[in-house]
This record gives structure tokens, C-alpha cells and sequence, in this order.
């Protein structure tokens, strides 16, 4: 199939970085002394309390940055849920990088992303739809995900299940040196700002500690933002990575938002397996 190669690099790049781009970044653990004693106690009922209040909101509007080296940078607007699985639907752009080139050259730096419990979707340019037989969305089931990197990206639907507000706040609980920088203000919102490096080691829940063993570096630099409903506001993410320093900034707003989300067509829908391949989409 004419384009195959392009196809598989320049798309399993992109949904590498778009995932990714979502996930949390990893480093080597670092920093000071936390909280000791009543101050820890403190803060982790505060945390606790946030983790609680964030999981019931159950969905919000999500704007994220982040930059990944020479690699990519990118931005990311729209809602996320997470009652009952993941879901949502963001607009995607690539900004900088080998990734944008690559998209830029498949015909448009920007893709819509549906996320469903059991899949991702990515609507592609209509350049990029002449060489699927015409077909703008392609399908990325998690358990295929490995393909794009070997092992590691078999661990990808376990991430895009674990990328919302209130799993930072679960990951951050995790840090055995977390403390409570101050009082902040975050977009004209008073919020207090937390912080703590997270290491595989502290962490006890079993998705997110695969999540880092998988990623095959010890922890992450973590900052976030919660405001006086306990609702996360803000996160920051830092790590150093094969691909140079990767940072990642995501605002969170309107707790509750309807998150109502359909799958593409399937008439107008391939499938990365396919490609992979190297053969067309089955025709239903």
C-alpha cells in the first residue's frame, strides 16, 4: 500500500505524543524534606479531601501544554469524564517539534481525539484520508498500543485511564516528601499549591505503580493547585527523558460539565491494526 511507511511512522508518532502528552511524565526523584508529623497528617487529609472531591465531580474542561524536547510540543482543549471509564473529546495541536513536521506533512498540524473506555479515535486531514481508502478517523484500541513502542506501549490503556484530575491528586498522595508550598492564586482563582516528587516505590495502588515501573524511570516531579471546593485547579508535571526535559501544564475548569461522547462512523473508520499491516480497512 503506496505510503505505508509514512503512515506508520508519522501516525504511531503522533498518537505516541498524544497519549503521552495526557499522561503523567516521569524523572528521577529529587527535592527537599516534606511535612513532617501534625503538618504531614495535615496535608494529607487535605489531599484526601481534594482526591474525594474531584473524583466525584466525575468530569471537567481540560487545557493542557506540554513539550517533549525536540521531540514536540503540543496543546490540548477540551472536556474529559471519568464516571464509569474514561471519556472524552479534545482538539489537539502540534506546535514544535519532529511531530509537527510529521503532521504538518500528513496535512494538518491539529486532530480531534475521542476517548472511549476500550479505545482512542483521531480524526486525520483529508490528505491523510486518501491514503486510508478515503477514511478521516482512525481507531487505536488500547491493547493494540503496543505496536507503537514495543513493551511499554501496552501499558498505554492503563494511563488514559489514569489521566484525570483526581489520579494527580491519588499520585501526589503517593510522595513521601510532600508539602504544602502556599496560598496562590491560579487564573484569578485562591488555590493552595502542593508538591512532592513521586517515586515507583511509594506508590501502593497497583495502576499507577505499572505505570511507572513501565516507563522504566524511578518517579516524577509533581505540582498542583486546589482551590476552596478541593477541586484541582492546575498541575505541573516535570521530567527528564530520553528525548530531553518534558513539562507538562494542564488547567482544569467547570467540575461537572456533560462529557457526551459517540463513536465515529464506522463506515468512515480505520483501524490501526490495519495499518500496521500494511493492508486497507476491512470494508463493514
Amino acid at each position: 500500500m503506496q505510503g505505508t511507511t509514512v503512515r506508520r511512522t508519522g501516525l504511531g508518532l503522533a498518537v505516541a505524543t498524544a497519549l503521552t502528552g495526557l499522561t503523567a511524565c516521569t524523572s528521577p526523584a529529587s527535592g527537599g524534606p516534606g511535612e513532617d508529623g501534625p503538618a504531614r497528617g495535615r496535608a494529607l487529609a487535605a489531599l484526601r479531601a481534594a482526591e474525594r472531591a474531584t473524583e466525584r465531580a466525575g468530569s471537567a474542561r481540560v487545557e493542557s501544554t506540554t513539550a517533549m524536547g525536540s521531540l514536540m510540543s503540543m496543546r490540548a482543549d477540551g472536556a474529559l469524564g471519568w464516571d464509569g471509564g474514561m471519556t472524552g473529546t479534545l482538539t489537539i495541536t502540534y506546535t514544535g517539534g519532529t511531530v509537527a513536521d510529521t503532521m504538518r506533512r500528513l496535512g494538518s498540524a491539529s486532530i480531534q481525539a475521542r476517548y472511549l473506555p476500550d479505545a482512542y479515535y483521531a480524526r486525520m486531514s483529508e490528505k491523510f484520508a486518501e491514503k486510508t481508502g478515503g477514511r478521516r478517523w482512525i481507531r487505536y484500541a488500547y491493547e493494540d498500543l503496543e505496536a507503537l513502542t514495543g513493551g511499554s506501549g501496552a501499558h498505554f490503556g492503563d494511563q488514559m485511564r489514569s489521566t484525570t484530575p483526581n489520579q494527580s491528586v491519588k499520585l501526589l498522595l503517593s510522595s513521601g516528601d510532600v508539602r504544602k508550598v502556599g496560598r496562590e492564586t491560579v487564573r484569578g482563582r485562591a488555590a493552595t499549591h502542593w508538591s512532592g516528587t513521586v517515586t515507583a516505590a511509594d506508590v501502593t495502588d497497583a495502576g499507577l505503580r505499572k505505570q511507572l515501573t513501565a516507563a522504566g524511570v524511578t518517579g516524577e516531579t509533581l505540582d498542583i493547585w486546589v482551590d476552596e471546593r478541593n477541586l484541582l485547579v492546575k498541575k505541573v508535571e516535570k521530567a527528564r527523558t530520553a528525548t530531553g526535559v518534558t513539562t507538562q501544564t494542564a488547567h482544569y475548569t467547570d467540575y461537572g460539565v456533560p462529557v457526551r461522547i459517540s463513536r465515529p462512523p464506522l463506515s468512515d473508520t480505520g483501524d490501526f491494526e490495519d495499518l500496521l499491516r500494511k493492508r486497507p480497512p476491512a470494508t463493514p
